[in-house]
């Protein structure tokens, strides 16, 4: 564990200064006691945490550090680090949330802290675990090789018209993908029963378990073009001199690439009943740490504006109400936000149990 002189104040701050409630919390003494605790590391799956790390030490005068890891070894880290007495991460941007309540939050090696003062403005379906950020995947098209979305159904995904001609993420290599499944099922089952029965004017069949199962079911038997990253998936939709016609489930902060690299990628604003999901990222202090207040301080920092405007500016979207997206987000699905499944957390747990479930419902099904 790191060592460090610990002063009067940082342990009349102990692991946050103040209580629970807004009225007590002092966030000028946070950052005092912060100021005595060591350096801070910080971990997140984005490379924009670099940025965040830099900008909330010279806010506050103190030493930070952010590095971009996988959720995966960020996970492996800190449990091996709390289980050895070892702790170097100090907090855990996560964006694997069904694995960190499965994992991590039950086994103590983590905790989740809500900043008093801003709980009014963060949803409270966000609150506990704490979320930072959601992350929206949405469906894509070619704007050079189409005047607006091809689909505006998502069944239509299922159809011969567009067997191999979908371009996603593996849903047996990447989690979020299985994790969206179980929350279609678990919260807009009805809304993807009701899109079927309004594209082919007749009942899903009621042997199907789910509507949900027997449209992931029907999409992985139209064989989708599956790849090992968003870049890969957003470069078969649009990347230069692409002429074939594919529809691609993507991550927002992909349409940067049409700038910086001359795609061109269109948002499929109009799709029943919804045009993607939101993938969230958890904030976690890591147990042990020996920066407990410079930890919630940073934190309380990327929960306003200022501490994730770099992540906004991907069309990441903040948990914080009051926070919104740039005006010039590329992407543009601040205006569509209604239809991106959001992040229920409520069945993080079941997320995360249901897993292989999902997984092996792909494989059974997925021709190509």
């Amino acid at each position: 564990m790191k060592t460090f002189l610990i002063s009067a104040l940082a342990l009349t701050a102990g692991l946050g200064v103040g209580s629970g409630r807004a009225a007590d919390f002092d966030l000028n003494a946070l950052i005092e006691a912060a100021k005595a605790e060591p350096p801070l590391t910080v971990y997140d799956s984005t490379g924009k945490i670099t940025e965040m790390a830099d900008a909330f030490a010279a806010k506050y005068g103190l030493q930070a550090t952010g590095t971009k890891t996988k959720a995966t070894a960020q996970l492996e880290t800190i449990i091996r680090e709390v289980q050895s007495g070892n702790v170097q991460t100090d907090v855990s941007f996560i964006s694997d949330v069904p694995a960190a309540m499965g994992q991590l939050l039950p086994g103590d090696f983590a905790e989740s802290w809500l900043p008093p003062d801003l709980a009014a403005d963060i949803s409270p379906e966000a609150q506990n675990p704490l979320l930072i950020v959601s992350s929206p995947n949405v469906l894509t098209y070619n704007t050079k090789l189409f005047d607006k979305c091809p689909i505006t159904n998502i069944w239509q995904l299922t159809e011969p018209e567009w067997k191999g001609k979908v371009s996603m993420q593996d849903p047996l290599g990447k989690p979020s993908y299985t994790d969206w499944f179980n929350q279609m099922r678990s919260h807009a089952d009805d809304r993807i029963a009701a899109a079927y029965e309004a594209k082919y004017g007749k009942k899903l069949d009621a042997a199907a378990a789910s509507a949900t199962e027997a449209f992931v079911a029907a999409l992985a038997a139209n064989g989708p073009l599956l790849t090992d990253s968003d870049s890969a998936a957003a470069e078969a939709v649009a990347a230069p001199g692409q002429t074939q016609p594919f529809v691609g489930l993507v991550s927002a902060a992909k349409f940067r690439d049409n700038d910086g690299a001359g795609f061109t990628l269109g948002l499929c604003d109009g799709v029943d009943p919804i045009i993607g999901f939101s993938n969230a990222t958890v904030g976690l202090i890591v147990k042990g740490t020996d920066s407990p207040n410079a930890a919630k301080l940073f934190v309380h920092y990327a929960m306003t504006a200022e501490g994730i405007a770099p992540q906004a500016e991907d069309g990441k979207l903040s948990s914080n109400k009051t926070v919104g997206l740039p005006a010039d987000e590329p992407s543009g699905v601040g205006a569509h936000l209604d239809k991106v499944l959001p992040y229920d957390p409520s069945t993080g747990v079941e997320d995360w149990d249901t897993r292989q479930d999902w997984q092996d419902l792909w494989r059974l099904n997925y021709k190509r």
